[in-house]
């Protein structure tokens, strides 16, 4: 198990594949820990150092008092890039990783060779919408996060993807009830004051934007937003609910890969 330490605790990381090859930086999303990216490993090591780790609240990393801001997630990442001595690297985030993804290509396009965002948007809801989380996250702990936990399913995956693969369903939605309650809130206030609409513009560096097709939380119509406001970027669109990674599997890893391939 590898550590960084942090002014304020660890970020718990892993990084897998050859010594050599460019480094690849995957992002979990809100309530879930690295373990997410497990489909895409074996695919991806292949050809990268892929370095993921647990976003600051999340799975073995620390959790220190909020609210967060996506800001601090980046700076998160740049500390991260520091301990380990790499100078550059790719990112892949997905929906919260997508907005860190956002943030690090507006405020630090020179750490990025090239970026891809999934499942996410420029803007992710509005106040109205994570308020009553954070509250009821605050107030009921463990409780609540198992009522998310259940609700999630159907969040997450299409109806058809978790009644025919019931345990890869189940290996992700439990991340979301064994996060830490005080982290899963500051982590919501992070998303929900996360606004990059006016700023899409100065990212520089190649883009992907993957979406889901059944995505209820970030539909592809904010897919499309940030590519339309992205010199250069790329699109692609799977039938997916939220976690595109997990439902379109091999599709997804090999579009990520022949992005990150073509120069």
């Amino acid at each position: 198990m590898a550590f960084v330490q942090l002014a304020e605790g660890e970020l718990h990381y892993q990084i897998q594949g050859p010594e050599d090859a460019p480094v690849l930086v995957l992002s979990n999303s809100l309530g879930t820990d690295l373990r997410m990216w497990d489909a895409q490993m074996a695919a991806f090591t292949k050809h990268f150092r892929v370095l993921r780790f647990d976003t600051r609240g999340h799975g073995q990393s620390l959790v220190t008092p909020g609210p967060y801001t996506i800001e601090q997630l980046g700076h998160d990442v740049l500390a991260l890039l520091d301990a380990l001595h790499i100078e550059r690297a790719h990112f892949c985030g997905l929906s919260m990783g997508g907005l860190i993804g956002q943030w690090l290509g507006i405020n630090a396009g020179e750490r990025l060779n090239k970026l891809i965002v999934c499942n996410t948007a420029a803007k992710i809801g509005d106040p109205s919408v994570w308020n009553p989380r954070i509250e009821t996250v605050l107030r009921d702990g463990p409780a609540a996060m198992i009522a998310l936990r259940d609700a999630s399913i159907a969040r997450w995956f299409t109806p058809d993807f978790a009644e025919a693969n019931p345990a890869a369903a189940k290996k992700i939605t439990d991340m979301l009830a064994s996060t830490s309650p005080e982290g899963y809130a500051a982590n919501c206030a992070a998303v929900r004051d996360a606004d990059f609409r006016d700023q899409l513009s100065s990212i520089k560096v190649p883009l992907l934007v993957i979406a889901g097709s059944d995505d209820a939380v970030t539909p592809p119509s904010g897919g499309h937003f940030i590519q339309a406001h992205v010199q250069g970027a790329e699109y692609a669109e799977f039938y997916a609910a939220h976690l595109s990674n997990v439902q379109a599997g091999a599709a997804f890893s090999e579009r990520v890969l022949a992005f990150l391939a073509n120069h």
